[in-house]
């Protein structure tokens, strides 16, 4: 019950507790036991506040909890009512403890239930042992901060101890074998060469936070720096390490904030300083992400690199506007192009592109559109042909127009749209309406059908 829980944390935390209930439940009468707990088989009256610190309510009966908010605000006690906010001066975070760990979750009331959700899920991934850890690493604080000069190579050695052999030899119930294994690794560092960087270029997927790989999540909470794209969709780069360096080399139609021969030095001169680098990308890194290029370069200057694939834009998008890139009855192929190369606009064959069963997936080339819809039409690729743009693919402000290669400029420019937007043009586009796919849908979050659309 909330009162047993109440009751549990005081006791706790060292507090002489007064238990007021005529008729306690047996969670409650089980704690009746502890030496600083006094229990009154009747409701509290004024007199009782006397010296109360903490006035806790969760009768769940209106009246008398509205008598105790008022008789322990009258002593000058901080009352809380339980899931009554007009009698709470203060609010109960969830807790989860790991002694001498303790994690606090809140809504500040609005919403206790998620924060119990939250606590549950934290509790199911937090190992019982982490408490445990904590105190078995904190003998090695003095040791290590001797051992390890600079502060960037002692939080990497702490990292590496927590989430490494040491930590899983302990939380396997070998105390003995982590010990000797952090005396190992303090050995090594005291005779180490100064830290080391390293680069890595990581996918961030299409826009959604959701999307995000596994990885990709670690090692943004790892890096030291992160050099993002306009691409990155917001909500992902707040996953990153707080205390990283953040620098935005962006590069948009017209508006770069850096070239890109100006982003690998600044990549290979991070790294060579010993900081762990961390290049995020949207969609993908070597999907028309100039991921190559980096790799190519930072791989020649001698440092280390590695690359996190993420999902592109055309899966991605394209899932998220229910429109499948190959379906066995339209599309048995699908070709992923770019509308600008290092001279601009390309010159593509279109009427090989757009040829009958396959897919054409267009990226960057929403400001191009019109080029795009000129040169196929002019090449002979078929009026009716079913067109796409999705913008801002997958994330809330997602906007999806269907059109046909004659009409869909027109609609795009009517719909005044900015970007990040894919141009996806063939049969397949018209699985979108066949469906009635709203894309990122309340009514069904895992397929963005809504009701009542005869599925």
């Amino acid at each position: 019950t909330v009162a047993a829980r109440r009751v549990e944390r005081a006791l706790a935390a060292g507090g002489l507790v007064d238990v007021f209930d005529p008729d306690p439940g047996d969670e409650l009468k089980a704690l009746f036991g502890h030496e600083n707990l006094t229990h009154h088989a009747r409701v509290p009256v004024a007199a009782d506040f006397d010296g109360c610190f903490i006035a806790y309510g969760a009768s769940e009966e209106p009246e008398r909890d509205q008598l105790l908010a008022e008789a322990g605000r009258a002593a000058g006690a901080l009352v809380n009512v339980a899931d009554v906010r007009r009698y709470c001066d203060f609010i109960t975070p969830s807790v989860v403890e790991r002694d001498p760990i303790t994690i606090a979750i809140s809504t500040g009331g609005s919403a206790p239930v998620i924060a119990r959700n939250l606590r549950a899920r934290i509790e199911a991934m937090l190992p019982d042992g982490y408490g445990r850890l904590a105190d078995f690493v904190a003998r090695f604080r003095q040791r290590i901060a001797d051992t390890v000069d600079d502060a960037r190579g002692r939080r990497r050695f702490w990292e590496n101890m927590i989430e490494g052999r040491a930590g899983d030899l302990f939380l396997a119930g070998r105390p003995d074998d982590a010990r000797a294994q952090i005396e190992a690794d303090l050995e090594v560092a005291g005779k180490a060469a100064p830290v080391t960087g390293e680069v890595w270029l990581v996918g961030a997927g299409p826009g959604d936070p959701d999307l995000l790989t596994f990885k990709a999540l670690r090692l943004m909470q790892h890096a030291d720096v992160v050099l993002y794209d306009r691409l990155v969709g917001p909500g992902i780069l707040e996953l990153a390490r707080r205390d990283a360096r953040r620098i935005n080399v962006g590069k948009s139609p017209g508006n770069h904030a850096m070239t890109q021969d100006e982003i690998t030095a600044l990549l290979i001169r991070l790294a060579r300083e010993g900081n762990r680098v961390l290049r995020l990308k949207g969609g993908d890194p070597f999907i028309f992400g100039r991921g190559g290029e980096e790799l190519e370069d930072v791989a020649r200057a001698g440092i280390p690199v590695q690359v996190v694939p993420g999902i592109t834009a055309a899966a991605g998008c394209g899932a998220c506007a229910g429109i499948p890139l190959t379906h066995r009855d339209h599309a048995q192929s699908v070709v992923f192009v770019t509308a600008h190369g290092a001279g601009g606009v390309l010159g593509h064959d279109w009427t090989r592109l757009a040829r009958p069963g396959q897919t054409v997936v267009i990226y960057m080339g929403l400001g191009s559109l019109p080029q795009i819809t000129r040169a196929a039409l002019e090449q002979g690729v078929r009026p009716d042909l079913p067109v796409a743009v999705i913008d801002n693919g997958s994330r809330l402000n997602q906007t999806v127009l269907t059109a046909t290669l004659e009409t869909i400029e027109a609609m795009a420019e009517a719909a005044n749209l900015k970007g990040p937007a894919l141009i996806v043009m063939g049969d397949v586009v018209t699985m979108r309406d066949k469906l009635g796919y709203t894309g990122i849908a309340e009514e069904h979050p895992a397929l963005g059908i809504g009701a009542g659309t005869g599925l």
